[in-house]
């Protein structure tokens, strides 16, 4: 077993310079488990980590579609496919509050034995 200093040394190179999380209006942690579940698409990933930014807070979440794609930089089509994907995928479930009135969303961060045992051989090599 390696020392796991060599094991971090791949990160070395990530220098986060007159970075503060706090005067940047706080941070998101994202499961790793999310992050690398290659059936998501990279746009997939990041809806995720922007519902979660907005739940972290307040423990739910309920921004608009147009909220979601400004923040994301993306469509308010893309933002459709984007939720579809983390839907089908376990990650996102949907409850309509009504006519006129945004959904209410519940994240998900399921881990199964088989994602678990893929992710761990990939990143031993």
């Amino acid at each position: 077993m390696d020392h796991i200093g060599a094991a971090l040394a791949k990160y070395e190179r990530i220098i986060l310079e007159g970075f503060d999380p706090v005067s940047a209006h706080g941070f998101t942690q994202v499961p790793n488990v999310v992050l690398r579940d290659t059936r998501l698409s990279p746009g997939a990933k990041l809806c995720y980590a922007l519902l979660l930014s907005y739940a972290w807070q307040k423990d739910s979440c309920f921004p608009g579609q147009e909220t979601l794609a400004e923040d994301a930089g993306a469509s308010r089509r893309s933002i459709v496919r984007f939720m579809k994907e983390l839907e089908q995928s376990g990650y996102l479930e949907k409850k309509r509050r009504g006519l006129g009135k945004t959904n209410v969303y519940t994240l998900h961060s399921r881990v199964e034995q088989s994602q678990v045992k893929g992710h761990e051989e990939r990143h031993q090599a």
